[in-house]
């Protein structure tokens, strides 16, 4: 796989997820960040001053994972110099992606536009990231506020509790992904045409493509109970749910009948069955009880005991992990990613979404702000007089 180089003016999580699943091909990932507008304004990604401190200040647990083996560059693009320096590092480069998650609204301001990064290198692959497109150039895209404008909220948390955010910022996520997707179709494409690609991601679009299992079922005359919230039960697959035990929870999937009656033929759970629950039908009529039943039995027995007899006849379970358990499950243990601290402690990190041949699992540790910036405009052909100069200016830090 030949490698190429991004160019990626990002901040926050979606567009440095993006960019690290690049790094995950071993391609070189630039990271384009601002210079502090305002006297006492923190320097560059907001998300180097979240979380513990990690290495030093600028460099924190929640900046961490997302911005392993990247280098960082910070240019002042409110000027012209910056700018035009943006504009010598695509073409000397040879800058394969151009990324960002600014407000569109900035993107011509600050010369980071397609049609002004194609006049420099016309089969640039650019692509950004933005709350709801270009068409609503001013709107922030935050991943709460996605989670609540695309229904997500609604559809999560208890039947008679409030509307609840999901605990894995999805939608930063997906967005990330959808720019991964769409560079690599854009360079296949590429290869064959020749041409670039502007590529704009919607944050709410992205989230709503999602919607396929409630959105659809507005048109087909379905119950409101069916596209809300309903806790950890399954809406259709009854009586998938979580079910408590003495020293825990197990979570139970139960896909079709034929796995019903694999559950009612567990003597724990035989008082269960009955004739009118044999069809899924049956069991959405009467799926309140069918829960109580099922966790007044439960709750009698371990998790370990529930987990063998469930194994035992085949049904769909799982125990309720936490991330340290995650962590250490045999399906992943070995195929997380890493990283080292300056110090050399090492950091184990999530595992790539997909197995890579000849991959590296090992990636070096994020960039402080501004680490490369002198390094990347002497490689673009300025000389050591002209960034010192730059940094008079106030061009760069």
């Amino acid at each position: 796989m030949k490698k190429r180089t991004v160019l990626s003016m990002e901040q926050a999580l979606s567009l440095t997820y993006a960019t690290l699943r690049f790094v995950h091909l071993g391609w070189r990932v630039i990271k384009l960040e601002a210079t502090p507008g305002r006297p006492g304004d923190l320097p560059g990604d907001p998300n180097r001053y979240i979380g513990s401190v990690i290495a030093d200040d600028d460099r924190r647990s929640y900046f961490i994972a997302p911005n392993v083996g990247k280098e960082a560059v910070s240019l002042n693009l409110k000027s012209e110099e910056g700018r035009e320096a943006v504009k010598r590092i695509i073409r000397e480069l040879d800058v394969d992606v151009f990324c960002c998650n600014t407000l569109p609204g900035r993107y011509e301001q600050l010369g980071i536009d397609y049609d002004t990064l194609k006049s420099v290198k016309p089969d640039i692959i650019w692509a950004g990231i933005s709350a709801m497109g270009p068409e609503y150039p001013n709107t922030p895209g935050y991943d709460p506020a996605i989670q609540a404008m695309a229904g997500y909220m609604e559809v999560t948390g208890e039947e008679d509790g409030p509307p609840t955010l999901s605990g894995i910022p999805m939608i930063d996520l997906k967005a990330g992904d959808e720019v991964f997707a769409g560079v690599c179709l854009a360079l296949a494409e590429r290869a064959e045409s020749g041409q670039g690609t502007r590529i704009d991601v919607s944050m709410l679009q992205a989230a709503s493509s999602w919607l396929i299992t409630t959105l659809p079922l507005l048109d087909m005359d379905c119950g409101p109970e069916e596209i809300t919230r309903w806790g950890n039960a399954h809406r259709k697959f009854i009586p998938t749910n979580v079910y408590p035990a003495k020293d825990g929870f197990v979570y139970v999937a139960i896909g079709n009948d034929v796995q019903w009656q694999r559950l009612t033929a567990i003597p724990k759970f035989a008082a269960v069955a009955r004739e009118s629950r044999n069809t899924n039908a049956g069991r959405y009529e009467d799926r309140d009880a069918i829960y109580k039943e099922i966790g007044a039995a439960s709750a009698l027995y371990s998790v370990a005991e529930l987990m063998h007899d469930f194994a035992e006849a085949k049904i769909p379970h799982a125990p309720i992990n936490d991330v340290p358990q995650v962590r250490d499950l045999a399906a992943l243990n070995t195929r997380l990613t890493k990283t080292r601290m300056p110090d050399g402690q090492e950091i184990r990190m999530q595992p790539m979404a997909v197995d890579l041949d000849d991959a590296a699992k090992a990636y070096s540790f994020p960039p402080k702000y501004n680490e490369h910036t002198h390094k990347i405009l002497q490689e673009a052909g300025y000389s050591q007089e002209e960034c010192a100069g730059m940094k008079e200016g106030g061009i760069i830090p």
